[in-house]
């Protein structure tokens, strides 16, 4: 396995400023292992609510939980809702003496509960697969192919990858997502799931999928919105200045995990990704989940105009507006996009990332810098 020492330290963190702490993330991207070097998966303070001994020990939750001290993990807690009352009875008490852990896989049920239960009381970190500065530079042509998902990114070969894969998605369709309180066929949704991945980098336009799936527009927006909350799908919405011209009001959409969307498209290797026409969209995907993953922000957005300006992500941090494209080639250059997008946005730098090995400007304010800059950590906006 792979070291996750940034992740780790930010769990850290947030337990040292609140009494519960939100690990949220898709199924089998490591929270497990992450959690397990907290508490010990032997401690009887680790509940891992999947396990039929951890779910009797939680019959009565107050008083399961109420005489322990330390931390305190809860595994897949979004199958047990009703213990976020309790948790904040328990964090609330006069000195009290237990912290809380709690990890989810899902969705928006479990963030609204956690905000409404335990608001003022908590704070959420959001996990994902690998990125290349945990895998490291000379990995990341596997971990576009392959994904982030450990047991995927760590197989054997490649058959073993997407076995895994092909396994996850049909897991997730047909038990996770009904165990959420889904009530959609796993084959309604692996039919529009593999639409999405056909829109991947894309303005989402609900009218296509509806006809085609013969259901209406909003309940393909429901469809979207489940593979959402199960962090499957990232809706990156638009970014819209104060500006006389007509801006795109919709979302982007990208299959999160770059193994996941190759499996969808019926991708198996890289010969066959780097003939495919998503390739370039499949690299734009990774790249911003490494970017969101790595680079410090408070908000993210894309930003496109009706006339053809665009610009791939918009990063607010504190009062800055930074802006990142990524280009799938050898040369990189200032593009009429760039230039509108520096002067209509107000952009302080924009970050052009691309598969080479120079960093060097493209022009003032506006830096090429490699993926393996990323991989090695470097910032992303230097000066």
């Amino acid at each position: 396995m792979l070291a996750r020492n940034d992740l780790a330290e930010a769990v850290q963190v947030a337990l040292s400023r609140n009494p519960v702490v939100l690990l949220a993330g898709p199924r089998q991207c490591g929270k497990t292992t992450l959690a397990r070097q907290f508490v010990g998966p032997g401690s009887i303070n680790y509940f891992d609510l999947e396990d039929p001994l951890s779910l009797a020990r939680l019959e009565e939750p107050m008083t399961a939980l109420g005489a322990l001290s330390g931390l305190v993990v809860l595994d897949e807690v979004q199958r047990r809702p009703d213990i976020f009352p309790v948790l904040r009875v328990l964090v609330d008490r006069a000195d009290a003496p237990a912290q809380f852990l709690v990890l989810g896989s899902a969705s928006g049920d479990l963030l609204r509960q956690t905000s409404e239960s335990l608001a003022g009381r908590l704070e959420r970190v959001t996990m994902g697969g690998f990125t290349v500065a945990e895998a490291g530079g000379g990995a990341a042509a596997a971990l576009w192919l392959r994904g982030g998902f450990p047991r995927s990114f760590l197989a054997r070969d490649e058959a073993a990858s997407l076995a895994w894969r092909a396994s996850f998605i049909q897991t997730l369709l047909e038990r996770d997502l009904p165990q959420w309180g889904v009530r959609t066929s796993a084959v309604a949704l692996r039919r529009f799931w593999t639409m999405v991945a056909h829109y991947h980098g894309q303005i989402w336009k609900a009218t296509d999928p509806a006809r085609a799936l013969d259901v209406s527009e909003p309940t393909t927006r429901r469809y979207l919105d489940l593979l959402t909350d199960g962090y499957m799908v990232r809706q990156l919405q638009p970014f819209h200045a104060n500006l006389c011209k007509r801006q795109v009001k919709a979302p982007k959409v990208y299959v999160r995990d770059s193994g996941l969307l190759h499996q969808l498209l019926g991708v198996s290797s890289m010969e066959a990704l780097l003939a495919h026409p998503k390739a370039g969209a499949s690299w734009e995907g990774f790249v911003v989940e490494q970017v969101l993953a790595t680079e410090p922000h408070d908000e993210a957005w894309f930003w496109a105009t009706h006339q053809g300006a665009e610009i791939d992500l918009v990063l607010r941090r504190g009062e800055t507006l930074l802006g990142v494209e990524c280009k799938r080639t050898d040369a990189p250059r200032l593009t009429p996009s760039i230039r509108i997008a520096l002067e209509d946005l107000g952009l302080d730098r924009v970050a052009v990332v691309y598969p080479g090995e120079k960093r060097c400007p493209l022009a003032d304010r506006v830096e090429a810098v490699p993926l393996q800059d990323i991989a090695g950590r470097e910032p992303l906006f230097q000066g």
